[in-house]
């Protein structure tokens, strides 16, 4: 199956649809399907589960970001940058790994226990 995402405003992911492979063939006749299917003239990017097509599977209120060609999720908080390879937003300081579950506190900057 193939899945596209539907830009809205500002490149922002408004819906993922599901095309059979047997009617999206490549990326353009996926986007003809659907706007032929809804009647309408919307911009659409295939999105892939395996991240092999745009970094990411684009998902609602994801980015698209045509410079990049890739879907980026909605920045978590203020102190986090974005991986230039991956379009993944990281936090200042690595998640701890030891097996434990944390949260991230934007104000102290610093991974907590989750108790």
């Amino acid at each position: 199956m193939a899945h596209f995402a539907k830009l809205g405003v500002g490149n922002i992911i408004e819906r993922v649809e599901v095309v059979s492979n047997d009617i999206a063939t490549d990326e353009q006749t996926g986007v003809d399907f659907l706007n032929n299917l809804y009647g309408t003239r919307d911009t659409w990017k295939q999105t892939s589960y395996n991240n092999n097509i745009r970094k990411n599977f684009a998902g609602i209120g994801y980015t698209y970001d045509q410079t990049r060609d890739a879907f980026i999720p909605p920045k978590p908080f203020n102190s986090w940058t974005l991986d230039e390879d991956t379009c993944l937003w990281e936090a200042p300081v690595a998640y701890p790994d030891d097996g434990q579950e944390y949260t991230w506190n934007e104000t102290d900057q610093q991974w907590e226990v989750i108790a």
